[in-house]
């Protein structure tokens, strides 16, 4: 497909999930750093400190389930080229949530998982500021003399929703759809070692313009489900603080802190109390059309450089 019949993704913006216990998932996400913003409904809107209106929606519901993610398109014709394109998609609606907008809702070709796409949100303004720390190094100390570096107790404050991963059951047709749909591109792709691909990294194609080198990532699996969805925070020291204060409250952590190598994140990933990981992240690589797609074989030195062991049932 040529790329000006591609529908124009510009980010990730939000991701909804729902809770058979909706009030310790309340207790997890606050100590996780987001910031609440409004309820409406049975629905609860969680925002970061940057930009976007809301960036998580956690509802009650009779089990706990994914209910797909919100991508921001670039104009209202994206919108429109969904409902033509795509067989599933429903019609443009107005999107009832913080900051508006209208919504298309589409359904993943092979295992059915909904993914929204948004345009004509509100943008908000940033919640929090944070300054940028100076290091001394052996050879080079770059704070003032006499400053110390001193830090509070609490929650890794959110920044922005940077991405999210599902396991899907056939792995061509989920990834031939959403490079042909989407300006997706893979920024690395694996492979079984016997020329299956398996699983792909893909950033959203903006040109020249640098971004993210994954917002989404698709692995294969027998059973689809979501694999975890992935917050930016400030600093390596916001991240840290952020687990301590987690492991403080008693949550789970399932594998952090460790540094990956594809995307270079510094990642630190927990269970909620419904069993779903998120992850904090900071540090991770960014490219554009320029960057080359990365073919390799699957294996555990791919993941991280250094951290934890990988934890049993990670890669399911």
């Amino acid at each position: 497909m040529a790329a000006d019949s591609k529908i124009k993704l510009l980010r990730l913006a939000h991701v909804y999930y729902k809770h058979k216990n909706i009030e310790d998932a309340q207790k997890f996400l606050l100590d996780f750093g987001f910031l609440e913003t409004k309820r409406i409904g049975d629905k609860i809107y969680y925002r970061g400190y940057g930009t976007e209106p809301f960036v998580y929606v956690a509802e009650k519901g009779d089990q706990d389930e994914f209910g797909g993610a919100g991508l921001v398109v670039e104009s209202l014709s994206d919108l429109e080229l969904a409902t033509k394109l795509i067989p599933s998609a429903s019609e443009i609606y107005e999107l009832d949530a913080p900051g508006g907008g209208k919504c298309v809702t589409i359904k993943d070709p092979v295992d059915g998982w909904p993914m929204h796409l948004v345009y004509g949100q509100t943008p908000v303004e940033w919640a929090k500021e944070y300054g940028y720390l100076n290091f001394n190094f052996p050879a080079k100390k770059t704070r003032t003399p006499g400053e110390f570096q001193r830090f509070e107790k609490g929650p890794a404050t959110v920044h922005k929703i940077g991405h999210f991963g599902m396991c899907v059951t056939n792995f061509e047709k989920a990834y031939k759809f959403y490079t042909s749909t989407f300006n997706f591109k893979a920024s690395d792709l694996q492979h079984d070692g016997n020329g299956k691909y398996i699983t792909a990294f893909m950033h959203i194609d903006l040109g020249e313009t640098y971004t993210d080198h994954h917002t989404f990532f698709i692995f294969e699996g027998p059973k689809s489900h979501v694999h975890h969805s992935s917050y930016e925070v400030h600093d390596f020291d916001t991240e840290v603080l952020g687990h301590d204060w987690l492991r403080h409250k008693g949550y789970k952590n399932c594998w952090g802190v460790g540094r990956h190598v594809m995307g270079s994140q510094i990642f630190d990933y927990w269970y909620d109390t419904s069993g779903f990981i998120l992850e904090h992240y900071v540090d991770g690589d960014q490219v554009n059309k320029h960057s080359e797609t990365k073919i390799s074989q699957a294996s555990l030195d791919g993941l991280y450089v250094w951290g934890p062991d990988l934890p049993d049932g990670f890669l399911e």
